[in-house]
């Protein structure tokens, strides 16, 4: 069978029922990307349905060239975090149109491609510290947390305190009580998919309480024009601020990227002494996601620690990441169900919450706080610059500021310690810049 011979399946111990079942659990475990995606951009003002587009064609596209070129079992898509940060922190913090933002990342994309091309890659990541990696991780988990806490009405604005507990009693923000209580209680009991199938369940409670207009499950896509190459290139040099955008960008998906192909390796067993034998072509194949989602009009495209989820079943080749792309593929043709489930509701003049999104992003970023065990608490010259870097980024609702205290934090406590040998010189640069940063917004 040409499937069992390209994908060497009888070589990996496998089969192509065992990869449809992988690629399947793959599809369940990450397919809230659909829905979450097109609700966050639509907030910078790109056009919803043609994100949604966008976001299934650059998932599955990735993932088939991720199967091709390395024959691993991972999927890729549009990474969360990256995805908040493109709304709040570059086109709402900045006032930086989504078609620039969009070209930013195009350029990230490209310099990760390139850096991972000439191995250049090795050096930047080996730069930051284990503890500020892992609490870059967390930083943002407690950002997209906080995101979706606000998004589902649970927390709200107040003038004395800057935040206080919502209405619990509200139709909407019990709407998303009920959608995190079956969310976590499928998790609890380990349903694979919990997070598609606590979207769905509380997307049905939703059209059963009125909030929503049931207009049908299956139907056209909607068009990519709105999105479709509308990126433009700013000129990253007349600001400092657009420059350390493009770090974050970068940093941000090779960090992630690095780390769940490492994940992913020891878990299905691709480690060849220590090392992926294909990490290049695997983390080509991620920058090289991240340019055609910004071509298609989609935030970062990065690889999915969930592909763990299909490996747990049993997929062990590339064919998994192919039936987890053409599962993407036919939902396209979902655009009713997506645009019901990405419904916001204005709960008063200045508040617009999403009961149905928001649980998933609440659980999402919880999940994300898995890493705050490997960072050493007990050196202050660690811990201190890792705490700032998390307790910052849902604070000031930055995730470029958490990443700025945090490596000025590490080079200053270092250096009066007199450990400044310990770190990188890369930091010390990336230091001095970001304090360049801010003296230019005094």
């Amino acid at each position: 069978m040409l499937l069992e011979r390209f994908f060497d399946l009888k070589g990996a111990g496998t089969s192509v029922r065992r990869e449809l079942v992988a690629g399947l659990t793959n599809f369940m475990t990450i397919s809230y990307i659909i829905f979450v995606q097109p609700s966050l951009l639509s907030l910078s003002g790109m056009d919803y349905g043609a994100v949604m587009v966008a976001t299934c064609l650059s998932s599955a596209i990735a993932s088939f060239f991720m199967a091709f070129l390395t024959n691993y079992p991972v999927v890729l898509a549009p990474g969360m975090g990256l995805n908040a940060y493109f709304v709040f922190d570059v086109c709402q913090g900045l006032n930086l149109p989504w078609q620039e933002a969009l070209g930013i990342v195009f350029i990230s994309g490209l310099l990760f491609f390139i850096l991972s091309f000439v191995g250049i890659r090795e050096a930047v990541m080996n730069a930051i510290p284990p503890s500020l990696q892992n609490a870059i991780a967390i930083g943002i988990g407690l950002f997209i947390a906080f995101i979706g806490l606000q998004w589902s009405g649970i927390i709200v604005r107040h003038s004395a305190t800057y935040v206080t507990r919502g209405d619990l009693l509200s139709t909407p923000v019990l709407l998303s009580l009920f959608g995190i209580a079956v969310i976590l209680t499928l998790m609890a009991r380990q349903v694979r998919g919990a997070i598609l199938i606590g979207i769905l369940v509380a997307a049905v409670a939703d059209l059963i309480f009125g909030l929503a207009k049931f207009e049908g499950v299956v139907a056209p896509p909607p068009s990519m024009a709105p999105t479709f190459f509308k990126l433009q290139m700013p000129n990253i040099f007349d600001k400092l601020e657009l420059i350390s955008v493009l770090f974050v960008f970068f940093a941000i998906d090779m960090f992630d990227s690095i780390g769940t192909l490492t994940a992913i390796g020891y878990r299905a067993e691709l480690l060849e002494e220590g090392k992926l034998a294909k990490a290049r072509r695997a983390l080509l194949t991620d920058a090289g996601g991240t340019v055609g989602g910004a071509l298609l009009g989609t935030s970062t495209v990065t690889c999915y620690i969930e592909s763990a989820t299909g490996i747990a079943v049993g997929g062990r080749t590339g064919l998994t990441a192919v039936f987890t792309g053409i599962f993407m593929l036919l939902s396209l043709v979902l655009y009713p169900l997506v645009k019901i489930v990405g419904g916001g509701y204005a709960i008063n003049p200045t508040t617009t919450i999403y009961p149905i999104i928001a649980p998933a992003l609440i659980v999402v970023g919880g999940l994300m706080l898995r890493n705050v065990s490997q960072i050493d608490w007990e050196d202050i010259t660690e811990s201190i610059p890792a705490f700032l870097t998390i307790i910052m980024m849902p604070l000031s609702f930055s995730i470029t500021d958490g990443i700025g205290f945090g490596l000025v934090s590490l080079a200053f406590l270092k250096l009066v310690t007199g450990r400044g040998k310990e770190v990188n010189p890369v930091i010390y640069y990336f230091a001095l810049f970001f304090i360049a940063c801010y003296i230019g917004d005094l």
